[in-house]
């Protein structure tokens, strides 16, 4: 869900930049190095899952994964997804420098909700359909809330160039809201079975 360059104005750019900021900083604070494992993990599984992406108008549809990445790393998802997305902008040339903070917030804020809203429920003693229930959220909050969240940074422009950008954003992200919470609720399976003691670990 990458944003073009040239479709935001600076003053955009520049929110999108100090709330990256703010979130990156936030993030490297609370980060140990118990989690580095983790952050490095999720790091790359969001950068493989998003390199494989379709081009759709000013943006594009890949698996986002941010869901069940923020459930496990809360805050360092904005360190974490911001390597990851440098890394795609300097080996692929996906989005740009520009709107570097803009993209990392539409990937990261959602996995912040995510991680609010599910860890007190992961860290209880888990059944085969809880781990369902919290995989299936966590994929639809992740990718809605991308969704919701690169629809009002575009909306900021305003005009009906952009409301029907929007519009075709999120329909072409349909199958992307099926996809990844099938893919989350398996990344839980596997967990439950090879290292069950990880979810009374995640804060």
């Amino acid at each position: 869900m990458h944003l073009s360059e040239g479709v935001l104005s600076p003053s955009t750019l520049v929110i999108g930049y100090a709330v990256a900021i703010m979130g990156i900083t936030v993030g490297l604070r609370k980060m140990d190095n118990a989690k580095l494992p983790f952050v490095a993990l999720f790091s790359a599984s969001f950068f493989v899952a998003s390199t494989i992406h379709i081009p759709v108008g000013i943006s594009s549809v890949h698996l986002i994964l941010n869901g069940i990445a923020g459930l496990f790393l809360g805050w360092s998802v904005f360190p974490a997804f911001l390597i990851a997305l440098i890394l795609q902008l300097l080996l692929f040339a996906f989005g740009g420098f520009s709107v570097l903070g803009v993209n990392l917030c539409i990937m990261a804020l959602p996995a912040i909700v995510v991680h609010i809203l599910l860890t007190p429920y992961i860290q209880r003693q888990q059944t085969r359909y809880s781990l369902i229930i919290i995989g299936t959220l966590a994929g639809i909050i992740g990718v809605a809330g991308s969704a919701l969240i690169a629809a009002i940074f575009l909306s900021m422009e305003g005009g009906k160039t952009y409301l029907d950008l929007i519009w075709l954003l999120l329909i072409s992200h349909i199958p992307v809201f099926i996809i990844d919470p099938l893919i989350s609720i398996g990344i839980l399976l596997a967990l439950a079975k090879m290292r069950p003691q990880i979810f009374h670990e995640v804060k």
